[in-house]
């Protein structure tokens, strides 16, 4: 297929595809999933060889958030059955994030519900860095708080913070569709301060919210301009109690193509795939790991995620391995560039691979992505479920694999990682 062909000679050289080729990418069919995949493949592999970086959310506060943003369980009148609980103190955030690491993360993402945090807040994140960097030598940390007010980015790099996650989510122009109480224009503003406070700037985006192709154009393009050094890609988990509770709209073969088309458009910057994971992508998401090149270990930060140990299967039974801790997640024209982070030549944060947790996927909070928040589902049944769910049709929404989380953080259970 020629575009494919165009399309790999370009993701090799870091030149940007034109809007025609990457609404070309999603508008083609089902019989040509496995080339596209295969296609932007080979761009994945170019810049991050077969390395899968962990990534490890611990939700610091849950709930009870004052933004009314559509996809989030823990939005304002949200009637979703989420834990809620105030700050994790500083000890219990570390223990949280201890067991993710214990299980191959390399990235700690703490994220707390809320337009933004309060002078007050940073400082007790700032407690909370130093007491996982205490414990845990070499972790990387990134914070996801919601909108930042001046000054806020360079106080959470001064504690140690590595990255700063706030996800665009859709396009500047379906933007007030999805969120009144702030605007697409609030979450370009953090992301620019977190990159110029020197944070590595992590902004994604959320599928499924019922948006056009053009409208997934426009945002991953928007996020190529803004140069983040990761890009999380959430697949809306509809949870009920949220204003999108019945938008089930996406197929494994659809997210398959809007994760090569993001590849294509950012092909030397990491690509995560956050929240919904397991809910659309199901069976299919090793084929995913083909396309991007992180994922999120364990549960979200209000639903269950795939059991870590079935993670770690999956990356080994398809052939890739766990990035290491000694290992640089960027492309070394990145990683070691003076310049931004973005997928332009002078860009890169340091090993800042892949900051940010854009993975919110199923967050709730300011950035969060949380495409998933609400329901980065898990891909095992509750234990209250029955041993076997009987086989969905195809296009049926799959609400079996909806659990809101239970266990891990806010509660006195063992985290799944």
């Amino acid at each position: 297929m020629d575009l494919l062909n165009t399309l790999v000679e370009k993701g090799l050289r870091r030149e940007l595809p034109t809007r025609e080729e990457a609404l070309a990418v999603l508008a083609t069919s089902d019989d040509d999933v496995l080339d596209v995949v295969a296609a932007a493949g080979r761009v994945r592999r170019q810049w991050f060889g077969r390395r899968v970086k962990l990534n490890y959310l611990v939700n610091l506060k849950s709930g009870l958030c004052p933004e009314d943003c559509s996809y989030c369980s823990q939005r304002l009148g949200s009637t979703a059955g989420i834990l809620k609980y105030t700050w994790l103190k500083p000890e219990e955030a570390s223990q949280a994030a201890a067991a993710g690491l214990a299980g191959g993360a390399k990235r700690v993402c703490l994220v707390a519900s809320g337009r933004g945090p309060t002078d007050r807040d940073v400082d007790r994140v700032a407690g909370t860095i130093k007491a996982i960097k205490d414990q845990n030598e070499g972790v990387e940390v990134c914070a996801c708080l919601g909108l930042l007010s001046d000054g806020q980015a360079e106080r959470l790099r001064e504690a140690g913070a590595d990255a700063y996650n706030h996800n665009l989510n859709t396009s500047e122009g379906t933007y007030g569709e999805i969120t009144t109480t702030h605007t697409y224009a609030d979450r370009v503003d953090t992301v620019q301060k977190a990159h110029a406070a020197g944070l590595s700037a992590c902004s994604g985006l959320i599928a499924g919210m019922g948006e056009s192709d053009e409208d997934l154009v426009d945002v991953v393009f928007s996020l190529r301009e803004l140069d983040p050094d990761s890009v999380p890609v959430n697949f809306l988990i509809p949870v009920e109690g949220t204003p999108l509770a019945k938008e089930w709209n996406l197929t494994p073969q659809r997210c398959l193509r809007i994760l090569a088309m993001v590849r294509f458009v950012c092909p030397d910057v990491e690509v995560r795939i956050a929240g919904g994971r397991e809910v659309h992508l199901r069976t299919m998401q090793p084929l995913a790991l083909h396309l991007a090149n992180s994922i999120f270990l364990g549960d979200y930060l209000t639903t269950e995620g795939q059991a870590g140990k079935a993670d770690l299967e999956m990356i080994a039974d398809a052939g890739f391995e766990v990035e290491g801790a000694e290992q640089v997640t960027l492309p070394e024209h990145r990683a070691t560039a003076a310049g931004g982070c973005g997928s332009r030549e002078g860009g890169g944060c340091g090993s800042h691979e892949d900051s940010g947790c854009g993975a919110h996927g199923d967050a709730g909070c300011g950035s969060h992505a949380d495409g998933g928040v609400c329901g980065s589902a898990p891909a095992s049944a509750p234990a209250s479920a029955p041993a076997a769910a009987p086989v969905a049709a195809v296009g049926e929404a799959r609400t079996d694999l909806v659990a809101v989380r239970r266990r891990g953080a806010g509660t006195d259970l063992a985290p799944n990682a």
